[in-house]
Parts: C-alpha cells; structure tokens; sequence
C-alpha cells in the first residue's frame, strides 16, 4: 500500500485548523479520523492518513504474543511435510515432556492444574472464544494402565464446579445477550471410566459383563447429576436462557467398541434429557462412517418412541486412519464431507421445525472443514429462533484450524463457538499430544506447515520493523 504525501504551506495548514475550529460545533472530529501532522521541514508540513488505514487485516496470529507465535513456527516446521511428520511421531514418545511444553504444549493443552486452564479460557475469550469443551486426558483403552477411576469421575465432576462454571459466570457479566454465550462442555470419555473398557464396551450385552457396564453408566450419571443440578441453579437466576449452561458430551471410540457408546449414550439421554427440559447430554456420531447418517436416524427413532431428546456432536473422525476394518468408512472423502454437511441440515431442520420440543435439541458442529462450519452459520442466519441459535455450537480443537475459527468470528460473527480443550497431568497430555498427531496428521499438515512458518515469520518482522 503506498502512503500518500500532501506537503501543504505553513501558512495554508494554519488556515484550514481555524477554520475547522471554527466549525466544530457542525462538525465532529474523532481520533479515528484525525490525520497525523508531521513536520518534514520548516516551510511546510507533510499530512499522512490515520495508521488503521495502512494495517493489513489483522489474522489470528497478529493477536498472538512473542512466544505464541514461536510456538506456532515450532509446529509448522514439524509439520512441512508428511516425512518431516512422520519423523517427529517417530521421536515424539522420547522428547522430555518439559521441551515438549516448551516448544509447542501451551498451543494444544489447556494447562495441568484448573488455575491454568481457568486462564485458558480468559485467553480464549479475548478472542472471541466465551466456553469450552472440557477433556481431562486421563484414559486406558488398552487396559494397561493401573489408574484410579474414582479420582478420574470425581476430577472431571469437580472440573465443572471449578472451571466451567467460572468461565460462564465470568462472561455472564460481560456478554448483553445471554442466549449468545455457548454452554460449557464436559467431556466423558469412556475408555477412562472403567477398567478393561474395550472389553466392557465390546461386550455390554453379555452377561458376564453386564455389572461393569453398569458400573460405567453410573460413573457417567455422577458426572452428569452435577451437570443437571448447576443447570438448575443457573436457570433460576437466568430464566431467559433457551440453552443448557452446561453439557455432558460423550466422546468416541474405535468403531468396534461403538455399540456400547451408542448403548450408554441411550441410557444417558433417558435419564437426563426430558423432553421438556434442556439437553442435558450430547453423544457423538462420526461422519465417516457408512453407518452415521442412518445411525443419527435411528436414536431420533428411539428417544420419540422412548419420550427422551437427543444431542449431538457431529465428527468426521478420529480414528480414520487406525479403524482396522476399512469398509466400514466411507468410500471417498467426498462421501465423508456430503455425509456430514448432511447431518447438519437435517438436525438443523428438526431443531427449526419443533424448537424446544425438538427430539434433536442440541447440535455441536465440531469439524475444522470450513465448508461445513459455513453450511451452519447460513442456516443459522436465516432462524428468527433464539431456541434453534443458542442450541447449535461451532467448535474446533485448541490449537488446530485458528484460522477457521477467526473467520468464523470476525466475518461471520459467529457467537457460539467453542474450542476442546485436553487438560491434566503432563504424562497424560503428552499422551494425547501424540495422538492427536497420529489420528489428526492430514489435519495437521494442511493447517499448518510451510504456510504457518511463512505467516508466523510476516508478523515477526511486521514486529521488528
């Protein structure tokens, strides 16, 4: 952009200010419009337009600090391509985790200890971002950990009261309209509230295993009564609201294990879910499934035969590339993608034709494919219905498509939009570092790399110079 120079006489300047000045009480002039005077010699003076006029527009990353935006080039230049990616899933198990949060931890882990991940959420907010998606990542799918189930159910039920509400309650008072501001999620991950869970899961109808499924649905319930009861306590201060303040998500397994989530997300939306209430709970359907779109069919088919609603998270899924049998995916991503935009449409379609009596109450459009974010906001755009607006969320992964996420907000103004955000012991984060690597590598590589490392270096230099 070329900065324009109008070099104009002492005494013409001097002119044209007492003039304005005399004028003032006709005209209003605000430092926004004020040009800057610069004096360039003794004869005359040079008027240079406001600087917001010269500034690019402004992306995420201009937001960011110093060391933020280091840790995005650490990642881009992890991730220039699929051998460089390849390498560092490689070494990743063996890196000290200390560096390992150096490098690139704060970008993808919302902190070990609630006080930090309480400031997550205020960092969020500054952008736009008012809740979170809540995962302690503490799991043992493979059943060979020895961890404490009843620390993990009481640590994610304490999470709620200790870091969700917090959030909420700070940006009540800081967002007019309270149907704008998305619920705070919790996130329960099946694989973490239960010992042998692949065996439980794989299993649940046998009778053998019947009293640890039990066992599992009850954990559940322990961490949702406390959902259901501050939904309580907050709808008598806040009776206007057409939204949960707080949701219990039911997370994924591998595809074989998948029939007794379904079986436990049931259960849940019974229990919890009335239908003249708020959704309480929300199970997760991944698109890439043949199976998906006939399977959000089916649970409609069941909660109105059971008199119960359903919520839903839409994902395209993360166990694509390590589902063994590959025929239960969809053929092309093509199929994938028109699967999943499918899938919005005819939640959405539910949501505006019945509102609060809706069977499908509640939607999280959880995809970094902006395609489909977008397919939501113009449905969106066109309900009248507070209902149907405050109960359809749009999240991302912390960390992951930023990018999405800034357009979503600043083009689209979108105001319900959440990021998940992993949080616990830093063994355990690490954990989850590397899966996210391993499961989301296409994801990865095409939100970042090469393109990251060229956009981190152009605002360091914007910075410098």
């Amino acid at each position: 952009m070329f900065r324009s120079r109008l070099p104009l006489p002492r005494s013409r300047l001097i002119r044209f200010i007492n003039t304005s000045q005399s004028n003032k009480s006709t005209t209003t002039t605000t430092p926004s419009t004020i040009n800057t005077v610069n004096k360039s010699s003794q004869n005359d003076y040079t008027i240079l337009p406001n600087k917001q006029t010269l500034n690019p527009q402004k992306t995420y990353l201009d937001s960011l600090s110093n060391k933020m935006l280091f840790s995005y080039g650490a990642i881009g230049l992890c991730t220039l391509n699929k051998p460089i990616l390849n390498l560092v899933i490689k070494l990743f198990p063996i890196i000290p985790t200390p560096i390992l949060d150096f490098f690139i931890g704060k970008l993808y882990v919302g902190g070990s200890t609630p006080s930090e991940v309480i400031k997550t959420g205020e960092e969020l907010s500054k952008r736009g971002i008012n809740n979170m998606m809540l995962s302690l990542t503490i799991e043992d799918s493979e059943g060979t950990k020895n961890i404490d189930i009843n620390y993990i159910v009481e640590e994610t039920m304490n999470s709620i009261e200790t870091i969700l509400k917090p959030q909420i309650l700070r940006v009540l008072t800081q967002e007019p309209n309270i149907n704008e501001i998305p619920p705070g999620y919790i996130v329960i991950k099946p694989s973490a509230l239960i010992s042998n869970p692949a065996q439980v899961l794989l299993n649940f109808e046998k009778p053998e295993w019947s009293e640890q499924f039990q066992q599992l649905n009850k954990n559940c319930e322990i961490i949702t009564e406390e959902v259901v009861r501050l939904n309580n306590e907050l709808s008598k201060l806040y009776p206007e609201r057409k939204s949960p303040f707080f949701v219990t998500v039911i997370d994924a397994e591998k595809f074989d294990l998948q029939q007794g989530v379904y079986k436990l997300q049931r259960n849940l939306f019974q229990k919890f879910n009335k239908p003249s209430g708020f959704v309480n709970v929300v199970g997760t359907i991944q698109m890439y499934l043949k199976q998906s779109f006939p399977q959000i069919k089916l649970e409609e088919s069941l909660a109105q035969a059971g008199n119960y609603r359903v919520g839903l998270k839409l994902v395209r899924g993360a166990y694509i590339h390590s589902e063994s049998d590959r025929s239960v995916i969809h053929d092309t991503k093509l199929d994938t993608d028109q699967c999943y935009d499918q899938g919005i449409k005819y939640v959405l379609s539910d949501l505006e034709k019945n509102q609060s009596s809706a069977t499908l109450g509640h939607l999280v459009v959880a995809s970094h494919n902006s395609k489909s974010s977008h397919i939501a906001c113009d449905l969106l755009s066109q309900s009248k219905s507070d209902i149907v607006k405050s109960n359809v969320v749009l999240g991302q992964l912390l960390g992951m498509c930023d990018d999405v996420t800034f357009n979503l907000i600043q083009n689209h103004k979108v105001k319900n939009i959440i990021k998940y955000v992993p949080w616990g012991p830093p063994v355990e984060t690490k954990d989850y570092l590397l899966r996210r690597l391993q499961e989301n590598g296409d994801a990865v590589r095409e939100d970042n790399g090469w393109k990251l490392v060229k956009q981190v270096a152009r605002v360091f230099k914007n910075r410098l110079f």
